[in-house]
């Protein structure tokens, strides 16, 4: 890349991204957060610490990869799938689709999307794009950061959660052939599926070859079509899950 195209892009992106607005999806993590039963909290331990008198501040964390929002490559789940440091950046800026069942879910928590849901939204924006990230906005991400509250557990122990559907799912990625999909609560699977240990709808993402974002925040007010999101990790060598930084540009 010659000098005059590097500024020639970036003149051009400053542009485009003048007067634009940028959401951040992303929960801050920390120790005591939501996350899936079977894994450890988060223990953080300040090594050097300013406040104490060192020269620096750093941290050690201990976390499981799949902690706060964060990426679940095909690897997540699938034997041989690719693993993070195998999604290439091409893949992390993406045109932004919300698919939007927030109403629903305020009635009923098992709320799931169904056909119906993307047939509305493409009569109304066109064809979801070949590539597209599809987030499923629920509300689910208002009760963060209460443990309880996002598992919605009822007095046997059920959990009562939406998520997303087998039909929607593969319509989006045999379809539309989507780039990567992600959502507000703790899983792909409905709480009444995880409930008996059926991941079967992750397994389904993950095995399309497809990545996902999951506990994602702030969905709320941004359009359902036309943003941008942007989703980017560490990279860590045969990477199975991280914490990610995602965001909207809209």
């Amino acid at each position: 890349m010659t000098g005059t195209t590097a500024v020639g892009i970036w003149a051009g992106l400053q542009s485009l991204l003048q007067g634009a607005s940028f959401t951040d999806l992303t929960h801050s993590f920390h120790p005591g957060q939501p996350h899936f039963p079977a894994f450890p909290n988060e223990v953080r331990e300040a090594l050097f610490d300013v406040e104490k008198g060192d020269g620096f501040t750093a941290h050690r964390y201990s976390i499981v990869g799949q902690w706060g929002t964060h990426v679940d490559p095909p690897s997540h789940f699938i034997r041989g799938g690719r693993t993070l440091d195998q999604i290439p950046v091409e893949e992390m800026i993406l045109p932004l689709v919300i698919l939007d069942i927030t109403d629903r879910v305020s009635g009923n928590p098992d709320a799931t999307p169904v056909l119906k849901d993307v047939q509305d939204w493409e009569s109304r924006n066109g064809a979801i794009p070949e590539g597209a990230f599809v987030a499923l906005r629920t509300g689910w991400s208002r009760r963060w950061p209460d443990p309880e509250a996002m598992a919605n557990r009822d007095a046997e122990g059920l959990s009562h959660t939406p998520g997303w559907s087998q039909e929607v799912l593969a319509f989006l990625i045999e379809q539309r052939s989507v780039a990567a999909v992600g959502h507000e609560q703790t899983d792909t699977d409905p709480g009444l599926a995880t409930s008996m240990q059926d991941f079967s709808l992750e397994t389904y993402v993950l095995a399309q070859d497809r990545w996902q974002i999951e506990l994602l925040a702030n969905l709320d007010g941004l359009p359902e079509a036309g943003a941008v999101v942007v989703a980017a990790w560490a990279k860590p060598l045969g990477g199975s899950g991280f914490p990610a930084r995602v965001f909207a540009i809209s």
